[in-house]
């Protein structure tokens, strides 16, 4: 039997896919966001009506409680890397994931899917991270059941970090890393919204879920697996810490000296306490095996979509294949 689910963060990376999969279910799916008309693309997942984008802050009592009205599941995608303006760490990914979870009980609704991160932990010294475990906290406080899914780097045809990289081998012939020995598991993301479907429609218990790709690889092997991708011969060079703190300071400054203007989502001081330690499953929880899902490694799918940072794009194979005629 067919329900209604808010996605809050419906439109996102990760969102769109659980949107679709949720239409495909046949159910009525209804995406809460800041932009609802930045999301109308949405809509074509499912028949006229059935996908439906609202607006959303997720910072406001009402605002949510209006999106979780007659919802029989909610899925919370909301997260930020940087922050900015009023949309900080603690206001989104800590009490914006416990107000949800507050008003989705308050409202009855049955099934509660949070998205938080691999490395969610309250005592850690960067925000990301201590915001992530304080929202899964807040979560469970009001949701007990609720399946909370912290997933490794997420790549997909939308990613921001190979198709960044990627694009940055186009006007550099050296490609900057920080922590190019940092281990890394990327999960395709249309596996983490096969989770997050089994959740919202019950078919999964709750609890704490790691989910981690096939391959875990350094941050340096994973450029190299992107560049042999894209045919492109760069220098991968790692930045010294000192020398990273001070760029994400400068940008830091630009954004603070326009008023918020520029904002930087290139590199923060937070980021660099990430890319320092490794983004990998602990063991410790649940992960696809639980699930029956097998997960999709990084050679399946990035050729799908990085094709078109090679140097002749689409058509670099069919130049490949005429030198070999000539030769």
């Amino acid at each position: 039997m067919s329900g209604l689910v808010t996605i809050f963060g419906g439109s996102g990376f990760l969102g769109r896919y659980i949107a679709r999969r949720m239409a495909r279910q046949g159910w009525r799916v209804r995406v809460a966001t800041r932009h609802p008309n930045d999301a109308m693309f949405v809509r074509t997942y499912g028949v006229v009506g059935q996908v439906e984008p609202i607006f959303c802050n997720i910072r406001d009592d009402d605002s949510v409680r209006q999106a979780l009205g007659h919802s029989d599941a909610v899925v919370n995608c909301v997260g930020i890397l940087s922050e900015k303006g009023r949309n900080g760490f603690d206001a989104v990914q800590a009490e914006g994931a416990g107000r949800v979870a507050r008003i989705a009980a308050e409202e009855g609704v049955d099934r509660m899917v949070h998205i938080s991160a691999i490395g969610a932990d309250e005592t850690s010294d960067s925000d990301y991270a201590r915001t992530k475990a304080m929202g899964e906290a807040k979560v469970l406080e009001h949701m007990p059941g609720a399946m909370i899914l912290r997933p490794s780097i997420m790549f997909g045809a939308e990613d921001e970090f190979f198709n960044r990289f990627a694009g940055m081998t186009r006007f550099s012939p050296i490609l900057p890393m920080v922590g190019g020995r940092t281990r890394f598991q990327p999960v395709y993301v249309d596996d983490v919204a096969a989770a997050a479907e089994m959740g919202a429609l019950g078919t999964a218990p709750g609890g704490i879920y790691e989910l981690g790709g096939p391959d875990t690889r350094t941050f340096r092997e994973f450029m190299r697996e992107m560049l042999a991708v894209i045919h492109r011969r760069r220098a991968l060079m790692d930045l010294p810490i000192w020398m990273a703190k001070l760029m994400a300071f400068g940008l830091t400054a630009v954004q603070v000296l326009s008023i918020g203007l520029i904002h930087n989502d290139t590199l923060t001081a937070d980021q660099i306490v990430n890319l320092q330690r490794d983004n990998v499953v602990s063991g410790d929880h649940k992960g696809f095996d639980d699930l029956g899902i097998t997960p999709t490694a990084t050679e399946v799918v990035l050729p799908d979509y990085l094709w078109r940072f090679r140097p002749s794009g689409q058509y670099d194979a069919i130049k490949d294949s005429a030198r070999n005629l000539k030769a």
